[in-house]
């Protein structure tokens, strides 16, 4: 399939999505005020810094009472192009799960483009997410998880990043860390190729892409992990080309390794995250199996 990547009309249509979904700002104003009513309601740590640099903080959400034992974790990280949104908008992630047993954990990194002096760039952004992940596998049991069971979900940019965890060398990160740490994970409305991305005006500003980041940040252009399972998923009434990423994964990896990759009715890039901590919708079933296998 030839993409129409130098047709910049084109790739803001298929790309951009608050321009597709005229209410975007509502959903992102309830998500920031529920999350704020989580913090104030259960047990968290917030801020927890997993790194020295800009953006490298967590927040952890225990497991609820009766969880019997150290529980799997769900790490969950946010989207917004890799240039906009914060974890404070995302703790409403956390209910839907930590009452059903499990440790949750949402994620921070910096921000496009950061800075002249201090350059964020989508490959930096990955490396924060290995630092966090190594911290996550370092303390889980001190806030009542099992490190042999992490589980990492994202929404959009935040699931590239998911994707590209299952493909980190763990043990060349740190001396400590395991082979497969990541166990699962489970992209949301993801971007798996970057290269339309490298031409679509409104990002390319902030973003910067390079050839060579592409081709090292798009997780269907590299190898399949070699232990680990990928969930897809992408609303039905999202772009073309988003339903297209969503279809990459499977593709690139085959269906051993992405055994489910949907297409989820009546969904777009925001009411699919709302689906996420819908108990009895499927896409809730789906992060429940990958924490549970």
């Amino acid at each position: 399939m030839t993409l129409p990547l130098h047709d910049p009309a084109w790739l803001e249509r298929m790309y951009n999505n608050r321009a597709l979904v005229p209410d975007h700002a509502d959903y992102l104003d309830r998500w920031a005020r529920e999350s704020a009513a989580v913090r104030a309601a259960q047990p968290c740590v917030l801020n927890v810094p997993y790194g020295p640099g800009l953006g490298e903080t967590l927040d952890v959400f225990p497991p609820g009472r009766g969880a019997a034992g150290a529980a799997p974790v769900l790490v969950f990280i946010h989207g917004g192009y890799w240039r906009s949104l914060d974890k404070s908008d995302h703790s409403f992630v956390a209910p839907a799960f930590t009452q059903a047993g499990f440790c949750v954990v949402v994620v921070n990194y910096a921000l496009c483009p950061g800075t002249p002096q201090a350059p964020v760039t989508v490959p930096h952004i990955g490396r924060q997410m290995e630092t966090a992940l190594a911290w996550v596998w370092r303390n889980a049991e001190s806030h009542g998880g099992d490190p042999r069971r992490i589980t990492v979900a994202g929404h959009s940019a935040g699931g590239q990043l998911a994707a590209m965890l299952l493909t980190s060398v763990w043990p060349m990160i740190g001396a400590d860390l395991p082979d497969g740490l990541v166990r699962n994970a489970l992209s949301i409305s993801g971007v798996h190729d970057l290269e339309p991305l490298m031409y679509t005006p409104f990002l390319q500003a902030a973003l910067h892409l390079t050839e060579q980041q592409v081709l090292q940040c798009s997780p269907a252009r590299l190898l399949e992990p070699p232990s680990g399972q990928l969930f897809c998923a992408v609303g039905g009434d999202e772009s073309p080309e988003f339903q297209r990423q969503n279809q990459l994964m499977q593709n690139a990896w085959g269906s051993h390794c992405v055994p489910r990759s949907v297409v989820l009715p009546g969904l777009h890039h925001f009411s699919i995250l709302d689906a996420l901590v819908q108990p009895g919708h499927d896409l809730h079933h789906m992060a429940l199996n990958l924490l549970r296998s």
